[in-house]
């Protein structure tokens, strides 16, 4: 789950959908090439002069090696920290980057389907080997549009494989992944790539593009900026269709992306996660290699997803991939897992969710509270106009249903008669209305989702399980499990992760702190900022108030006066 006021920041992204989508476009500077042909030659000249630094560059990262870094922070852009590593268990396992983390993805699920994106009344769909070659692909024409070491590539629209492709891509090529608010203004947009030094923009539309063209004479340091979705209305210098730019760099040898990628080390920073900014700028939330390929790891076993080989993870992406719990749940775990993805629909949230959910039957499903709540609503108008009959029926099976999964929350196991008869009159064709019949992990977080929802699905069978974390925690520090939850609970810290309540009162209430290889690097160039939200022994300190109960499940009690975390 989500801190309280992250939670926020993705009901906003979330509601503005549900009503009219504003895409953020972000602006772009007219610096590069000023042929309108927009052909690979139009950047020879200058990418030649650029390698030539970018193999000084190359040496200085690798000479860095042999000094491990002995902060546990940083807001150097190309710094480095120390790792939080375990003696034993989980925490010890060895640090891996992205690039390592995809190759043992291929190697073990190479062949099974990853990316699943609708096209008309088809599902186009990519295998994991696919999938890499792809993300090698838009690495080299990243390179060779001049992306350099630890700058940004600022990635705004909904959810799709080039979205994703454009954020692995980023990384390999040495940059930054940085998702920007589809909401933000345009000048908002401009914060985010200045701050970043982004080079290059990817949008998903003209109407993204516009917001770009707004403030493009504002951001030197852009380069290029990529449309991923629908044709070009104009013809300008350095603007690419995505199908053009994905066959910029075919002449990039594989030598030249290799030695980047051979360069970088699990405790670099790789993805950039900015903050709502409620409370002011932005701020730049480092996550590492490691913090994003041991996250994944660490969660994915807490959780018991199965990897493909055994039986393959079915999941849907439409929760806005600028937070850290979106690109967790629908980029990292699985590529950990080997799970496949669906893209939803863009109206997704405006009603076409449902459809996607009964064409997919996800094996596990996210959903912020908003969304949840949405469905309640809607399971109660539809059963409202049902017969006198019907409606007893339910009304039975639900007080069965919740009164049985009350005692099995806590630890009762046997199902009465009545339970099993319930399933089969009512339960099992809910879920399968719902498109859950296969689900076994639903999921909320970012908000506070209230005790009457959560009641709700458990009285129909549908345990919803509340996580809670930070874009500063990598996403999750606490999930609810089947067989360990409580209502309005948010569960325990994943394995590998600890959780410290600062300064408790006489109720055993105070901060909420995490330690683990899960925190953040630090926020970028914000040294003070920084220095607020980890403590010097390392605990990275939330701004949200909680305690444990006896059993040590963590609960939310509210937020420290004045402070606003970020939430996943």
């Amino acid at each position: 789950m989500l801190s309280e006021s992250e939670m926020g920041t993705v009901l906003a992204d979330s509601a503005s959908n549900l009503d009219v989508p504003v895409p953020c476009e972000v602006s772009l500077s007219d610096v590069m090439v000023n042929s309108p042909s927009r052909t690979v030659e139009d950047h020879s000249a200058e990418i030649t002069e650029e390698t030539k630094t970018e193999e000084s560059q190359l040496d200085m990262f690798r000479s860095k090696a042999s000094s491990p870094a002995s902060s546990l922070w940083t807001t150097r852009r190309d710094g480095e920290v120390k790792l939080r590593l375990d003696q034993q268990g989980i925490g010890s396992e060895t640090p891996k980057t992205v690039h390592e983390l995809l190759q043992e993805s291929v190697k073990k699920y190479g062949d099974y389907f990853a990316l699943a994106s609708k096209k008309g009344d088809k599902w186009i769909k990519q295998t994991y080997k696919q999938y890499y070659e792809e993300c090698r692909k838009a690495a080299k024409s990243f390179i060779k549009l001049g992306l350099e070491r630890f700058h940004g590539v600022g990635i705004l629209g909904f959810n799709s494989a080039e979205w994703f492709i454009a954020d692995i891509g980023a990384i390999l090529a040495g940059g930054f992944a940085v998702g920007i608010y589809t909401t933000n203004s345009p000048e908002a947009c401009q914060y985010v790539a200045e701050n970043c030094g982004a080079n290059i923009l990817v949008v998903e539309n003209h109407k993204q593009l516009q917001k770009i063209l707004e403030v493009q004479h504002k951001l030197p340091l852009l380069k290029a900026i990529i449309q991923y979705n629908g044709e070009l209305k104009e013809i300008r210098p350095n603007l690419y269709t995505w199908s053009e730019f994905m066959s910029l760099g075919s002449g990039v040898p594989d030598s030249q992306l290799d030695k980047i990628i051979d360069s970088q080390k699990p405790n670099q920073c790789c993805t950039l996660i900015y903050t709502s900014g409620t409370t002011g700028q932005p701020k730049g939330v480092m996550l590492s290699h490691d913090n994003i390929t041991w996250t994944s790891l660490s969660a994915g076993r807490y959780v018991q997803l199965t990897e493909a080989t055994e039986q393959q993870e079915l999941v849907i992406s439409y929760l806005p991939l600028s937070h850290i719990a979106a690109q967790m749940i629908d980029i990292w775990l699985p590529i950990t897992f080997g799970a496949q993805v669906f893209f939803a629909r863009p109206d997704a949230l405006k009603g076409s969710l449902i459809d996607t959910l009964r064409e997919v039957r996800p094996t596990a499903f996210m959903g912020v509270p908003r969304v949840w709540e949405k469905i309640q609503e809607k399971m109660k108008s539809v059963g409202a106009k049902s017969s006198a009959l019907r409606r007893k029926v339910a009304a039975w099976a639900k007080e069965v249903g919740l009164q049985t999964n009350l005692k099995r929350m806590n630890g009762a196991s046997e199902l009465p008669m009545n339970f099993r008869l319930a399933r089969q009159l009512v339960y099992k064709k809910v879920r399968k209305g719902l498109g859950l019949d296969r689900c076994t992990k639903c999921y909320t977080g970012a908000a506070p989702i209230t005790r009457e929802t959560l009641e709700f699905f458990l009285s129909l069978d549908i345990p919803v399980y509340e996580l809670y974390g930070m874009s500063e925690s990598s996403g999750p520090h606490t999930i609810s499990l089947p067989d360990a939850f409580r209502i309005t609970s948010c569960g325990k810290e994943i394995t590998g992760c600890r959780t410290m309540i600062y300064k408790p009162d006489s109720d055993g209430s105070g901060e909420i702190c995490f330690s683990g290889r899960h925190i953040f690097m630090g926020y970028l160039n914000m040294e003070d900022k920084t220095k607020e939200a980890i403590h010097e022994e390392g605990w990275l300190h939330s701004g949200d108030l909680g305690k444990h109960d006896i059993n040590g499940f963590l609960y939310i009690t509210g937020r420290i006066k004045g402070n606003t975390s970020s939430l996943v």
